[in-house]
């Protein structure tokens, strides 16, 4: 499969938790359980996708680097990452490929420290507060990018 047809899902630290962690706030899916619906999606649209979780800012940086190798395109969940990491946002900037920032809840009504990215000022566009749909959104707005507009 071409490069431009591969797309790399990264996940920021404590998305392992999902489905346990403030599920008034994110949800009752797991992040395996976000990751059927992703790979279900990426199948109708015809792309690959990789999904990967860390906790570690450096090993998220390092994926982020090596992503133009064999990615066309990124869709983030930096979590927490998103209001802390200059290093994230560096990397991004060095990549040279699309990036869309995503969060499952909307970062704008909650805690003040939340509403500052440093991603959405890199990333090609923000998708913010719409639970798994978040990383729909953000699976077609890169292909369509990537490819044209899609039609399912």
């Amino acid at each position: 499969m071409a490069k431009k047809n591969k797309i790399l899902i990264l996940n920021g630290p404590n998305l392992n938790l999902l489905g346990k962690r403030q599920p008034e706030i994110y949800g009752r899916l797991t992040l395996e359980e976000i990751g059927r619906e992703i790979r279900s999606l990426a199948k109708r649209l015809s792309v690959e996708v990789e999904i990967r979780q860390s906790n570690n800012e450096g090993e998220l940086v390092d994926w982020i680097q090596q992503a133009p190798a064999q990615f066309g395109a990124i869709v983030i969940n930096p979590a927490a990452y998103t209001h802390s990491s200059v290093a994230m946002r560096d990397a991004i900037i060095a990549a040279g490929i699309p990036a869309i920032e995503i969060h499952i809840s909307n970062i704008y009504k909650r805690e003040d420290f939340r509403k500052h990215s440093y991603i959405a000022g890199v990333a090609v566009g923000q998708i913010t507060g719409f639970g798994v749909q978040s990383y729909l959104l953000g699976l077609r707005a890169a292909v369509e990018m990537l490819m044209g507009p899609v039609s399912c």
